[in-house]
């Protein structure tokens, strides 16, 4: 009794038999086939030791095909939650890019007037003061800072508009090396007075890229600009261009600055998510940026790791 009973067990664990392993369109076929198979064991033979044998016969297979039927809805629910989390948000990425455009559009409006309104004043205080008017100097500065702050305002009315905007890119064959020295020597001239030096490693024989100069521009910028403010003084920024494949090319912007922690990895390029302190940033830069890079056929990702630095990596077609 015990070494059939042994036997039976060692049996079953040499199958490998796993709840799951059954189809659920299938266990309940196993359930009936058993059933029945038991029951004319039963006919044939009256023995206890038969009778106890068939039920456990039956009720395993009952328990696996009950199990697995239970594990593939488990798994069909949270399938359907995933794709639900991902209708909603692409519902509220729709809803924000209409809500973004009106809402830009409105301000400039008023934007407009306030710094055309700025300008007269400062012009009429330039004449007070030119006169010999005291206590002018004050006045000035405070018309210096609210246009400087309306500046700020266009500067963020058109990054909503940029992100709401469909952008059809006019593609074409791009000197990326090229490119990316260009934008690299805009930024050079802050950073040196950083003490920020930054480091090209470009593939000579690089081909060109198929793909839209003036939005790839706007990439790499904004990536050499985040690479600036997340070093803040003293480190490096390194710039590299490999043929990743032979229909690729890949760019890669590292910085050793403060970097990204792993919690807010998977939220730099949703719109309106920044970690810089408030005043400072839209939180839609590296959005657009990624927007961009999917509209001309690329693929965008970072690594991070925090107090060691950021990459950002960039493949396009060839």
């Amino acid at each position: 009794m015990k070494a059939g009973g042994k036997a039976e067990f060692s049996t079953m664990a040499s199958l490998k038999l796993k709840p799951d392993a059954l189809p659920p369109h299938v266990a309940p076929y196993y359930v009936a086939t058993a059933t029945l198979f038991c029951c004319a064991i039963l006919l044939a033979a009256d023995s206890k030791i038969l009778l106890a044998a068939g039920c456990l016969v039956v009720g395993l297979l009952s328990w696996v095909s009950t199990r697995s039927l239970l594990l593939k809805v488990a798994s069909t629910q949270k399938q359907k939650s995933l794709l639900d989390a991902q209708l909603i948000q692409s519902q509220k990425m729709s809803a924000i890019g209409e809500m973004s455009s009106g809402i830009a559009h409105e301000i400039n409006n008023p934007l407009a007037i306030i710094g055309q309104e700025v300008e007269w004043l400062r012009h009429l205080l330039g004449e007070l003061n030119v006169r010999g008017v005291d206590g002018l100097s004050e006045c000035l500065d405070s018309m210096n800072e609210i246009a400087k702050q309306v500046v700020r305002c266009k500067e963020i009315t058109h990054r909503l508009l940029s992100f709401a905007r469909k952008m059809d890119p006019l593609k074409q064959k791009v000197d990326v090396n090229k490119l990316i020295e260009d934008m690299t020597r805009l930024v050079e001239r802050e950073a040196v007075h950083k003490g920020i030096r930054i480091i090209r490693d470009y593939q000579s024989d690089l081909p060109p890229a198929y793909s839209d100069g003036p939005l790839l521009r706007q990439v790499i910028l904004n990536l050499l600009n985040n690479a600036v403010y997340a070093i803040g003084k003293d480190g490096t920024v390194t710039l590299v261009t490999r043929l990743a494949a032979s229909d690729a090319l890949e760019i890669r912007v590292a910085d050793d600055g403060c970097g990204i922690p792993a919690e807010h990895l998977d939220k730099i390029f949703d719109p309106f998510f920044t970690t810089k302190p408030p005043g400072e940033g839209t939180g839609l830069g590296l959005s657009i940026c990624h927007t961009i890079i999917e509209r001309l056929g690329g693929y965008f990702s970072v690594s991070s790791e925090v107090n060691k630095g950021t990459t950002f990596t960039i493949r396009l077609p060839v």
